[in-house]
């Protein structure tokens, strides 16, 4: 038999008007860790193309006490996955590490827009990365309709105006405003260094916060990006570090991903290699240690692979958060 339990009304105004104790809010620490200058470690992890997480857990639970955060993609190389919100939700809940979202433009209008962020605030997301998308074209489903109602800049826009309490109409919202730490992506090896500048600048008068770039194989320009450009400002780049794990697989990128060159060197010391996955293990914790030099972070990227990420970390002398 079920046993009801009533509460007296007077008794439930009085909880209702209580004060409530003020709880610092789980998810900040990755801001945190931005304000006090640490040297900031993020991974990539990507959904499941499905519903079933389990893998996707799995790999995202040996992370848990050494990285800030990770960073949850967005159907990245326009191949369709799981939402990067509910992805996003699930690792914060079940597993308790911070997460960065991202959100691409190329599938969303700005109403779809501010619906998944709403949502994502409501759900306990605190950390956004506005990307414009891959093209759709390079993915599975060629045929399908780009949106690109936006585009990063005009994204972080949103946010920030979501943050003030105003939406993309500029009409005030019912309630308060959201509390979103945004970030934006960053590419330092682009040809057009004046381009860079530019679009770098407008990404942070929009209001990104952080900055993640993209798989770095070129040190000294990632170097001179940070001297001459970055400094300017007091936002933190986390420079991309890839664990490329064979010869096969560091030509792959250079044929299949825009932008990316890796250099003969490397190539030639994942061929030669007897282990060549241990060879980029290495070659990964150098990076690490040379982009330490350079930047306040580092973004791992250890595509179906994100449970070596620890051992990458403690080879480049990287402690336990």
């Amino acid at each position: 038999m079920q046993t009801t339990f009533k509460i007296p009304l007077k008794f439930l105004f009085r909880m209702i008007d209580s004060p409530q104790p003020i709880v610092e809010h789980p998810f900040h620490k990755f801001r945190k860790a931005i304000a006090s200058k640490e040297f900031l470690i993020t991974a990539e992890v990507s959904p499941p193309k499905g519903s079933d997480p389990t893998h996707m857990l799995t790999q995202t639970r040996s992370l848990k006490g050494r990285v800030h955060a990770v960073n949850i993609t967005d159907s990245s190389r326009a191949v369709m996955s799981m939402s990067p919100v509910a992805a996003s939700v699930l690792i914060q809940q079940q597993i308790g590490i911070e997460t960065v979202c991202q959100l691409a433009c190329r599938d969303r209008n700005r109403i779809a827009l501010q619906g998944d962020l709403f949502g994502a605030a409501a759900l306990g997301i605190t950390n956004i990365l506005a990307l414009t998308g891959d093209p759709v074209k390079a993915g599975d489903s060629p045929d399908a309709r780009s949106v690109f109602d936006y585009e990063s800049v005009r994204l972080l826009q949103l946010i920030q105006k979501l943050n003030q309490g105003i939406d993309a109409n500029g009409k005030a919202l019912p309630h308060q405003g959201t509390n979103f730490l945004a970030g934006a992506a960053v590419d330092p090896q682009s040809r057009s260094w004046s381009g860079l500048q530019r679009r770098f600048e407008r990404k942070i008068n929009a209001g990104a916060q952080f900055f993640q770039s993209q798989l770095i194989t070129d040190f000294d320009r990632l170097d001179k990006f940070v001297n001459q450009i970055a400094n300017q400002s007091d936002k933190p780049v986390l420079a991309g570090i890839f664990l490329i794990k064979s010869a096969k697989n560091a030509l792959f990128l250079n044929k299949y991903v825009p932008g990316v060159q890796i250099p003969e060197h490397i190539i030639d010391r994942l061929a030669k290699a007897k282990s060549p996955l241990q060879e980029g293990l290495a070659i990964a914790a150098e990076q690490i240690q040379t982009a330490r030099q350079i930047c306040q972070g580092v973004h791992i990227m250890a595509i179906k692979a994100e449970h070596l990420i620890p051992e990458i970390l403690d080879r480049a002398g990287v402690s336990v958060i």
